[in-house]
């Protein structure tokens, strides 16, 4: 499980350095491959190669004319691109992928249980302002709820 978050920085070519616990949790469970695909918010999310293929696969049983399933092959599957890590850990993020996070220079790593975002510091800054106005939401709440009593 990815858990945790991490200040890095990105190159001018698109290199950052992958977290060592975030890589110790890929390399451990699964391969030092990643998809890279943009979120819905303005961030990336990063799956390992296996939980990207059960996304994949349980889109496919889908109508793919369905309004939301549309959405999501337009937004979520078509630009996913594969990464692998190097030597020294860094991966490189396709340009598009930077532009649509504004990756610039400061980064966020941030585990998420099977995913990894990735946040510019500044969209990082505003995703946890905003979270910390819906966590005093009746839906937080019975989430919580939910995953005490289950």
């Amino acid at each position: 499980m990815f858990r945790g978050v991490f200040e890095h920085q990105i190159d001018a070519k698109g290199r950052t350095s992958f977290p060592v616990k975030l890589r110790e949790t890929l390399v451990g469970g699964y391969d030092d491959r990643l998809i890279v695909t943009t979120a819905l918010d303005p961030c990336l999310h990063c799956y390992p190669v296996r939980e990207w293929e059960q996304l994949e696969t349980a889109l496919a049983r889908r109508n793919p004319m369905e309004p939301g399933v549309k959405a999501l092959l337009r937004l979520y599957v078509a630009s996913a691109q594969e990464v692998q890590l190097d030597k020294l850990g860094r991966v490189l993020i396709p340009p598009q992928l930077r532009a649509h996070a504004g990756l610039e220079k400061d980064l966020v790593w941030a585990g998420m249980v099977k995913v990894v975002e990735v946040w510019s510091k500044n969209g990082w800054a505003k995703a946890q302002e905003e979270a910390r106005t819906e966590a005093e939401s009746a839906d937080v709440m019975r989430v919580l709820t939910e995953l005490r009593a289950g």
